[in-house]
């Protein structure tokens, strides 16, 4: 599928029609807004080449796509999505633990 993020196997083994209504990439990080045929849902795929992070949002009821796709590591924690391709790390320090800066 042209325009598709690479790497969303899943999302091409699904056969599902996805229509790619805007793409923007800075700092090797890629973003795309797109419209899934079957069911007219909105999604917002993000890739960052820099750390393997990958993950997809599903625009809900009420939201606006172009905020989401505008600010997608802000949704992605509004909607509890994890973002990073690694676990969390946490660094033990005095008097408990603490996650890294």
């Amino acid at each position: 599928m042209v325009g598709a993020p690479r790497g969303w196997d899943l999302v091409l083994a699904m056969n599902e029609t996805l229509r790619e209504l805007d793409h923007r990439t800075a700092d090797m990080i890629d973003v795309w807004l797109l419209w899934r045929e079957t069911d007219n849902a909105v999604l917002v795929s993000v890739a960052d080449d820099k750390t393997g992070d990958r993950f997809t949002i599903e625009v809900r009821d009420g939201e606006k796509p172009l905020d989401v796709f505008n600010h997608p590591y802000a949704y992605a924690a509004w909607h509890g999505i994890e973002t990073s391709a690694e676990p969390r790390r946490q660094l033990s320090v005095r008097g408990g633990l603490a996650d890294p800066v």
